[in-house]
């Protein structure tokens, strides 16, 4: 079999899926790549790799894709590493800047000030990298490891994750894996078995990414109790509701 190129996110949330992947001894021949969420989707659509952890949102720019595990990652309570900061409270909003790292959150922070919050902002696309270094942002939408260190900087935080929920009742899904072509079954096997190595493991993840870890944080807590892994039922239909409301707009 030709090597493998798979593209997952760097992201704390998915250590498991790297540590499984990279430890559980299932899988050979393939070569590992670790990229922010927009650049995952790209290297698929661009087919500079083989399989990748998706963004939702940017499965409608996709030509095939082809789901290929049971496992995602997701929600089903306040996710804490999505977040819409805040200077004033939710109603007093004028203007949005919004994380370049990840579309799926622009377009759940887009969805929800429409649908569920009634406000009409101006929205500020940033850069690479601005979302930590444009100090004069009213409000931020930001995603991953970074909003550890942006919190405590706004007076006002709301978890995505939490705000979808709370309007829905069902779970949110950030992102799947997707192959662009068929893969072999013996191949897919291994790799979900790969995942469920990390995820069962997961309390291995603070000692074997003890050097990309944020000082302070409770990784066992977050991994457990704020990211959720299993893409069930509940969760397909969250993400098949977010895709509804995105062709909506």
């Amino acid at each position: 079999m030709d090597l493998i190129k798979i593209s997952a996110v760097s992201y704390l949330n998915t250590f498991p899926f790297v540590f499984g992947i990279k430890t559980s001894g299932e899988l050979d021949d393939i070569e590992l790549q670790l990229d922010i969420p927009s650049v995952c989707a790209e290297k698929l659509k661009n087919h500079e790799v083989d399989l990748a952890l998706v963004p939702v949102g940017a499965i409608p720019d996709l030509d095939h894709p082809i789901p290929v595990a049971d496992y995602c990652i997701g929600a089903e309570q306040e996710v804490k590493t999505v977040l819409l900061l805040s200077h004033v409270p939710l109603h007093e909003m004028r203007e949005i800047s919004l994380d370049f790292d990840s579309r799926t959150s622009v377009q759940l922070v887009r969805i929800l000030a429409r649908r569920f919050w009634k406000i009409n902002p101006l929205w500020k696309q940033l850069g690479p990298g601005e979302a930590e270094t444009s100090p004069d942002c009213e409000s931020l939408t930001a995603i991953g490891d970074k909003t550890f260190r942006l919190v405590d900087k706004y007076p006002y935080a709301y978890d995505l994750a939490g705000e979808w929920i709370k309007y829905t009742s069902l779970p949110f899904v950030f992102a799947v894996w997707l192959a662009n072509e068929q893969l072999p079954d013996g191949f897919l096997r291994k790799f979900n078995k790969a995942l469920e190595y990390g995820i069962v493991r997961k309390r291995e993840i603070p000692v074997f990414f003890s050097d990309k870890i944020p000082k302070g944080l409770d990784v066992i807590g977050y991994l457990e109790n704020n990211i959720s892994y299993a893409f069930d039922d509940r969760k397909r239909k969250g993400m098949e509701l977010f895709l509804k409301l995105l062709a909506d707009r």
